[in-house]
């Protein structure tokens, strides 16, 4: 059964730092393209940040270029999948989603993710 599991968001001051975890499970998650996404309140799912199979590739919306750094963990059976948020904004508000796409590439297209968590909550105060 694959899971995605997020943690790690909560409630911080503007200009503070929150490190979001995924941890996937139930495929070889080694070899696939895995993304960050973000729903704010009454908007449309957007992209954040991915990075290719084998970490080779980043790719960042230009809202958080400087600020976000998505990383892996290629664990034996659990991928580990992470996004250190820098100098956060009121802006970054939002449900933050991790999803697996099963192909190696990294693309910024919600479409092409197979695989969702339920998402972890940021709330960024000014």
């Amino acid at each position: 059964q694959v899971q995605l599991e997020e943690s790690g968001g909560g409630l911080v001051q503007a200009g503070g730092s929150l490190r979001l975890s995924c941890a996937a499970s139930g495929r070889t998650f080694s070899s696939y393209g895995m993304g960050w996404f973000r729903q704010a309140p009454v908007k449309e799912l957007a992209f954040v940040a991915s990075i290719s199979g084998r970490g080779l590739s980043r790719y960042y919306a230009d809202s958080v270029k400087g600020r976000f750094l998505i990383s892996r963990d290629n664990a034996k059976n659990t991928l580990y999948l992470y996004l250190q948020m820098n100098t956060l904004k009121p802006g970054d508000t939002a449900v933050y989603y991790c999803a697996a796409r099963s192909a190696p590439i990294a693309t910024i297209d919600a479409l092409s993710y197979d695989f969702w968590g339920q998402g972890t909550e940021v709330t960024v105060s000014s």
